[in-house]
Formats: C-alpha cells, sequence, structure tokens
C-alpha cells in the first residue's frame, strides 16, 4: 500500500469533441433561415478559431450557436476567448477566438497559494503546464480537489482533474 497520493491539476479541453462542435455548427450555419446567405465560415487552427460572416448580427448568432454546440458536447464555455471583432473587406466581419488550454505559470503559482494556504498537508508542485498535488490521505486531497472547484469560477479556467493515485 503506497504511504502518499497525488493527483494532477490541468486546464484541458478534448479536441475531437471541438472538431465535432464545429462540424455540427456549420452544418447548422448552413441550414438556418437566418445564416444560410451569410457565407459563413468557421476555421479551427492549432490554438484559435476564426469565424468570418457578413455582420455583426450574423457574427453574435454564430457565437451563439458555438456556445450551444459545445455545451451539448461538455465542453467548457471558458475554453472561448472572445478576441475583438475586425473588419475584413467587402463589408464583412471576422473574429479571432482563442482556446485557454494549459495553466499559465502565474494561474498555477495562485493555485498552488490557494490550495498551500488553506490544506497544510499536502504539498503542491508547478510541473510544466500542470500542477501535482501530493498528499498521505485520500482525505486530504478530496478537499483539495473541492477547495479547487470552489476556486475555479473566481479564475475563469476550466480545470480537470487527472491521474488521480
Amino acid at each position: 500500500m503506497a504511504d502518499t497520493y497525488s493527483f494532477d491539476v490541468v486546464s484541458d479541453f478534448d479536441r475531437q469533441e471541438l472538431v465535432n462542435a464545429l462540424d455540427q455548427l456549420r452544418r447548422e450555419v448552413g441550414q438556418r433561415y437566418d445564416l444560410k446567405d451569410s457565407n459563413s465560415e468557421v476555421l479551427l487552427e492549432e490554438s484559435s478559431i476564426i469565424i468570418s460572416t457578413a455582420s455583426d448580427m450574423t457574427l453574435k448568432a454564430v457565437e451563439d450557436v458555438l456556445r450551444q454546440k459545445a455545451t451539448k458536447r461538455n465542453l467548457s464555455l471558458k475554453i472561448f476567448d472572445f478576441q475583438s471583432v475586425e473588419a475584413s473587406g467587402g463589408n464583412r466581419v471576422r473574429q479571432e477566438v482563442k482556446l485557454r488550454k494549459g495553466l499559465s505559470q502565474e494561474m498555477a503559482k495562485k493555485l498552488s497559494k490557494v490550495v498551500r494556504e488553506k490544506i497544510k498537508k499536502v504539498s503542491v508542485s508547478i510541473q510544466g503546464e500542470s500542477l501535482r498535488i501530493v498528499g498521505k490521505s485520500k482525505d486530504d486531497l478530496q478537499s483539495a480537489i473541492a477547495l479547487l472547484r470552489e476556486q475555479e469560477e473566481e479564475f475563469d479556467i476550466p480545470l480537470q482533474f487527472e491521474n488521480y493515485r
């Protein structure tokens, strides 16, 4: 029996679910009466989504459909970082939606500080874009998970807990 237990805190999303949500979005944009003739395009890049459409009104409608499809596929809406709307050629508008993935160093430091202040029986270490929490008791780890779930709303990032051992 192990004398220490651990888990990792990460901020990630299932890329295949995002691809599926965007496929559904494109299909709905092509079929919906108000969006059919808007020539809207949705492109998935490595770390962002580019939405190009006819007007601000159709852009808002495409954003709403994106949020609906992502929610149905159990993707957190916190992964989307909507940038400002830009005018592109021919009276069209374009918007970049950055995808949040991984914990930044400053976010990892804030989370580790919160855990260290509240729960003295665990040790926290930053490992790249994740946080490793180690403790002697599974109960301490469970309370750390509960604490981080509460903090998730405050920090506006999606958190997942992996490698629980």
